[in-house]
């Protein structure tokens, strides 16, 4: 099955925003999803961009507050109306413990779903353990074998590695959604995203 590439961290607000709609888009179209969880506060740093605890006071309130709220409306994606709590804490655990779900041959669509929606509208904190098994098992989904591997040598590597990747092809943040060697950064491009599923790339004078 063809896939997109999709680069993301488990606790972006932009990526629970379009989750829904982009799993929607990708099985529709026939297409897998690739997931590759990544050290996000990294991939902004070496993009070029201001680190999130460096911004101002305005560009938070815009993007982190009204941008949201206006998204949130449009996708029905229902969010707490603030930053969460725990959002500025350690985001390996997470990540990680959607790689374990892959090496374990797992589809991880729901579960990276269900971790995006507990932190925006339950304040959930993605870095607690306690916290992600009670989301895992709230869809199903056996926690501890994914728990106990996260933090493995092999998970470590393939989150470096991602994030390595990530940094390589120039990715600005989360979401990005890569259809067939085509970038799209931001959820608000899932209607983009879309139309190049159903209409091949073509390169145009420019290379682009």
């Amino acid at each position: 099955m063809l896939e997109v590439e999709y680069f993301y961290a488990a606790h972006s607000a932009f990526a629970y925003l379009g989750s829904a709609r982009f799993m929607a888009i990708a099985g529709a179209a026939g297409r897998r999803i690739a997931h590759k969880p990544v050290d996000l506060r990294r991939v902004v740093a070496e993009s070029g961009s201001v680190p999130f605890g460096r911004r101002t006071r305005a560009h938070a309130e815009y993007f982190f507050g009204r941008e949201i709220e206006r998204w949130s409306e449009e996708r029905g994606a229902r969010w707490i109306g603030r930053i969460p709590t725990h959002h500025a804490k350690d985001i390996t655990l997470p990540n990680c413990m959607l790689i374990a779900g892959l090496t374990r041959g797992l589809v991880i669509d729901g579960l990276a779903h269900a971790l995006l929606e507990a932190h925006w509208q339950r304040d959930a904190d993605l870095a607690d353990r306690s916290t992600l098994a009670e989301i895992a098992r709230g869809i199903g989904v056996d926690p501890e074998p994914l728990l106990d591997r996260a933090l493995s040598p092999e998970v470590q590597a393939i989150y470096q590695a991602n994030t390595d990747e990530a940094i390589r092809r120039s990715v600005f943040g989360s979401p990005t959604y890569v259809v067939d060697g085509d970038m799209f950064y931001g959820q608000d491009r899932l209607e983009m995203v879309e139309r190049a599923l159903r209409k091949p790339y073509r390169a145009g004078p420019g290379g682009r």
